[in-house]
């Protein structure tokens, strides 16, 4: 059993998550209907994107966390829109342009991002949020800042794609446990004149 599995089983990890506001922002952007969630940990992502019309691949290495999201999207009444993938990340076999969608939250990726990117259609979206490093204390997240990203090291990652909203911010949790992320909008589109959606305010 992995640290992530045992941290599912016994519910250290929230079992049903809200999906982020800034996916839930722009969901009505995205095109298509197929979507790829990456570390989909309990769904939180995977089981949005499936009630918005998808049909989704989540993929996670941890049993565990797979079994929670298979029980959720069957009490919703979606499980028919979710394939369930039990997969070790760093080697998994990215299919090429299948996906109109891909998320990724709080799994630090980069050097599978060149993989992820061209799983994505041409006119697709990418959505990613993960951890920062910050001199101020932010018990939220790993303890070590190997698996953080730097300032700008996400925006600097999808400087190949036309990047619609990032943002670098500290969030107060009710658990008191404090969170620095990061958290960007990219379409896999080129050229210089392009259609962009409306600024989102919270």
């Amino acid at each position: 059993m992995t640290t992530w599995d045992e941290r599912f089983r016994t519910g250290e990890y929230p079992t049903d998550p809200d999906p982020s506001p800034v996916l839930c922002h722009y969901i009505d952007e995205f095109p298509g209907d197929r979507a790829l969630d990456i570390a989909t940990g309990t769904g939180r992502n995977a089981l949005f994107l499936a009630e918005a019309g998808y049909d989704v691949d989540a993929v996670d290495k941890s049993r565990e966390g797979l079994q929670i999201t298979r029980e959720l999207a069957a009490d919703r009444g979606i499980d028919n829109r979710l394939n369930l993938v039990q997969a070790d990340l760093t080697t998994y076999a990215f299919p090429v342009e299948r996906y109109d969608v891909v998320t990724i939250s709080y799994y630090r990726a980069l050097d599978r991002f060149p993989d992820i990117k061209e799983a994505i259609r041409p006119g697709g979206y990418l959505f990613v949020e993960h951890h920062l490093r910050s001199i101020e204390s932010t018990p939220s997240g790993p303890s070590d800042d190997r698996y953080r990203f730097g300032a700008n090291e996400l925006l600097r990652a999808c400087l190949d794609l036309t990047v619609l909203y990032y943002d670098e911010s500290t969030e107060e949790r009710p658990d008191d446990r404090r969170r620095a992320s990061a958290r960007i909008v990219a379409r896999k589109t080129t050229g210089t004149r392009q259609s962009y959606p409306r600024r989102w305010r919270e």
